[in-house]
């Protein structure tokens, strides 16, 4: 995981001097190809198959989500919906028109977690 030093200031401290924070440098993004690929080498199915079971997958996923479900993937994480919304004088006058967002927020399960954490960091010139 590579890292690069940034530096800013703290928001909520103004006056303060400028710090030096780690950000990460993100690499390529993973494509559904190179899933397909990398998942044929652990299993028996074939490229076909496991590209049907992903989208299949995110169909399903998205459905149970607009559904108000949290989805959970074991080991993976779990995903659920959440939504923000602007206030009402009464409960009867809170409606949908009040919504302002629906987001999607991801919850890291313990593998993912403890990966993350003992990845080797490695610090990269900006």
């Amino acid at each position: 995981m590579d890292y690069k030093a940034i530096q800013k200031r703290n928001p909520q401290k103004p006056t303060e001097a400028m710090k030096w924070y780690a950000q990460i440098v993100l690499g390529k993004e993973v494509t559904i190809a190179e899933l397909v690929e990398d998942i044929e080498k652990f299993s028996a199915l074939s490229e076909p198959d496991i590209r049907g079971v992903i989208i299949a997958l995110e169909n399903v996923v998205q459905k149970k989500l607009a559904d108000g479900r949290i989805v959970r993937f074991e080991q993976l994480g779990s995903l659920y919906p959440s939504l923000s919304s602007s206030p009402a004088e009464e409960e009867a006058k809170l409606t949908a028109d009040n919504i302002k967002d629906v987001k999607v927020n991801y919850r890291p399960g313990k593998r993912i977690t403890e990966a993350m954490q003992a990845a080797p960091k490695h610090k990269v010139k900006a």
